[in-house]
């Protein structure tokens, strides 16, 4: 086959650019990151092997190898790992294949500081060999196959790809080292980086340098083997860096053994930066399985659930079979039953981080708080244990609360805990349905997350109290008792006559585009809200939902009006007094288009919208 010369992905180009000009402020990482590359291989092999021997043939001691040569300026990393194939070449080195792609390129701020932590959580490391060379070459032969290939490009837009007939199993990364660079070919620098990033490596590390003996230069123990107290805090980071292919620091690092009917191991970290594709739909956890410190997968559905996969690290079991499949896996009760021993320990090391005053618990919860939440909705055996865990925003100043803190707020008469969604804790605030709970002094929680929708239905109460949405129809603040000194109303309300007549006025005008039409007790200040019917899909969640093409169609809700409000008033005595026109039938329209306004809806029509908007507009400036 002859060469083949291609373009980078776009978004890779991108990447190599910021890459090449010094992204990094400690380069020496780039070895790390390789490293770590080629250790993932040789796991990945090392298990394919269970299953088909043969893939080992004539090389089953694993071993990555460094070969610095000082003539030529070369740095090689060596692996005899699983290796690729042709695609596999091509679509790994040549394009980022990830989701969260676009919104990853459009966080790059060009801020050295800011963009090693997004490129981190990308997990692209294998592109910080560009940091220090000229050139990268790539001989890989995948484990299994007859036939080698080598991958060339100088990071500046192209590659190309040859046949390589001699390639050995696995893959050799060689630099080509740039000129000021050379401190990476000195044994005693490449022994240094070794026994500060990679000495955790459970495969061994060897450095070939010049005439003298091949030598290993990291411990090539598993880390979650050694006790707790011979680790110390820099490998257990480093350890995290490895494992999770991220450059942030670990929120918190969870490191155990059980023992008793089922042993395994379990070296566990919360991140405290939230991944990129950590809300991508298939959800994927990324905690590695091992047995008996042989790698697995890292791709265990049943190893944690979906809100925990935020969670890094590895789990080491001493009762699983070597041969495991991952259709055993699926229905293994001793899988099962380490599942739950996670899950116990993770929400025990959260509701003690929970109670400490250090502040830290709230940069957790910014960043996968509403990950969490997710097990509200999904895991009924703890989803008490996690409301415990849960903050959140509400009227009550700007900070986060517990819901046992808002239980202990709640008002004289007051029996639910009221709870408002949308999509912006600003506007939220802004919400004429808050009107009525603000003056009485009632708390409201402002939901945000789209998870918020589907767990708030699925939890009918917490400490005996329901959960109630300012924005259904059946908000009755009348058992509420007012602050001390508060007025209960500033203004006096339309007759109720003639606000009957203005409501039957109204309905009829309307029609089947409300449900309803009702005086409300919730408004205090704004004219009109619209409100779902009780038991009916809160208009937040119908909105996302037909973002997304879900919904069968917009429902007619209730149109609440303000009898305090003067332009209220002063309709329903027009209606009373028998002069309407006219004008009370696109007052109607005006008061529902406003309605649907304020909830971030579009005017049913905009053109009738604007035309009765201008002829109100007329009316007001001729007289």
């Amino acid at each position: 086959m002859a060469e083949e010369k291609r373009q980078f992905q776009a978004e890779v180009g991108k990447l190599l650019d910021i890459v090449v000009h010094s992204l990094y402020s400690n380069k020496e990482i780039f070895l790390r990151e390789l490293i770590s590359n080629a250790s993932d291989s040789c796991d990945r092999l090392r298990y394919a092997a269970i299953t088909d021997p043969d893939l080992l043939a004539g090389d089953s001691e694993f071993r990555i190898r460094l070969v610095p040569d000082k003539d030529a300026g070369t740095l090689t990393i060596a692996d005899n790992g699983l290796g690729m194939s042709h695609d596999e070449l091509i679509a790994n080195l040549g394009t980022i294949a990830k989701s969260g792609t676009s919104e990853f390129l459009s966080r790059l701020t060009g801020d050295a500081k800011k963009d090693v932590t997004l490129i981190g959580q990308f997990g692209v490391g294998f592109y910080s060999a560009f940091m220090v060379a000229g050139e990268v070459s790539v001989v890989t032969r995948k484990a299994g196959e007859a036939k080698g290939w080598k991958w060339v490009s100088d990071g500046k837009g192209e590659f190309t790809v040859t046949p390589a007939e001699d390639a050995a199993r696995g893959a050799a990364i060689t630099l080509k080292l740039r000129e000021g660079e050379t401190e990476f070919l000195d044994a005693w620098r490449l022994k240094s980086i070794v026994k500060r990033y990679s000495d955790h490596i459970a495969i061994p590390v060897t450095l070939k340098d010049g005439e003298a003996d091949e030598e290993t230069i990291n411990s090539a123990n598993a880390l979650w083997t050694r006790s707790k107290s011979e680790i110390t805090p820099e490998q257990y980071k480093e350890f995290y860096h490895h494992v999770a292919h991220a450059f942030d620091e670990p929120w918190s690092t969870l490191h155990y053994k059980a023992e008793g009917a089922i042993e395994y191991t379990g070296l566990l970290f919360i991140p405290s930066s939230k991944p990129l594709d950590i809300f991508h739909p298939d959800r994927k956890q990324h905690v590695k399985l091992y047995v008996k410190r042989v790698f697995i997968t890292d791709d265990c559905e049943e190893l944690l659930p979906p809100y925990l996969r935020f969670v890094r690290g590895v789990v080491d079991s001493q009762d699983l079979p070597l041969n495991v499949s991952r259709e055993m896996l699926q229905h293994n009760p001793v899988l099962s039953k380490i599942r739950t021993g996670l899950v116990k320990r993770i929400l025990g090391e959260l509701k003690k981080k929970s109670e400490d005053s250090d502040g830290k618990y709230d940069e957790f919860w910014a960043a996968f708080g509403p990950v969490l939440k997710e097990g509200i909705y999904e895991d009924f055996e703890r989803k008490t244990d996690i409301l415990e865990l849960c903050r959140f925003r509400s009227t009550h100043g700007d900070g986060l609360t517990t819901l046992a803190d808002y239980v202990a707020r709640m008002k004289d008469g007051q029996d639910a805990i009221y709870t408002i969604t949308g999509d912006d804790i600003e506007q939220l605030k802004k919400s004429p349905q808050l009107e009525g709970f603000k003056a009485k002094g009632v708390e409201v929680l402002l939901l945000t997350d789209p998870i918020d929708e589907f767990w708030v239905s699925a939890v009918p109460a917490y400490a005996e109290k329901p959960f109630r949405s300012v924005a259904a129809a059946g908000a009755d603040l009348s058992k509420v008792k007012a602050p001390e000194g508060a007025e209960e109303a500033k203004a006096d309300e339309a007759p109720a006559g003639e606000l009957t007549t203005l409501i039957e006025a109204v309905k009829l005008a309307l029609g089947e585009r409300v449900k309803d039409v009702r005086s409300s007790e919730r408004l205090t200040e704004s004219a009109v809200c619209l409100v779902a019917a009780e038991g009916e899909m809160s208009m937040h969640l119908e909105k996302m939902l037909r973002a997304h093409n879900q919904a069968p169609g917009e429902r007619a809700r209730i149109l609440e009006i303000n009898p305090r409000h003067a332009l209220i008033k002063g309709l329903a005595a027009r209606v009373a007094a028998g002069g309407t026109n006219g004008g009370v039938e696109d007052a109607a329209f005006l008061l529902l288009d406003q309605a649907r306004i304020i909830e971030g809806e579009p005017p049913a029509d905009p053109a009738a919208f604007a035309r009765r908007m201008v002829a109100v507009m007329e009316k007001g400036l001729l007289g």
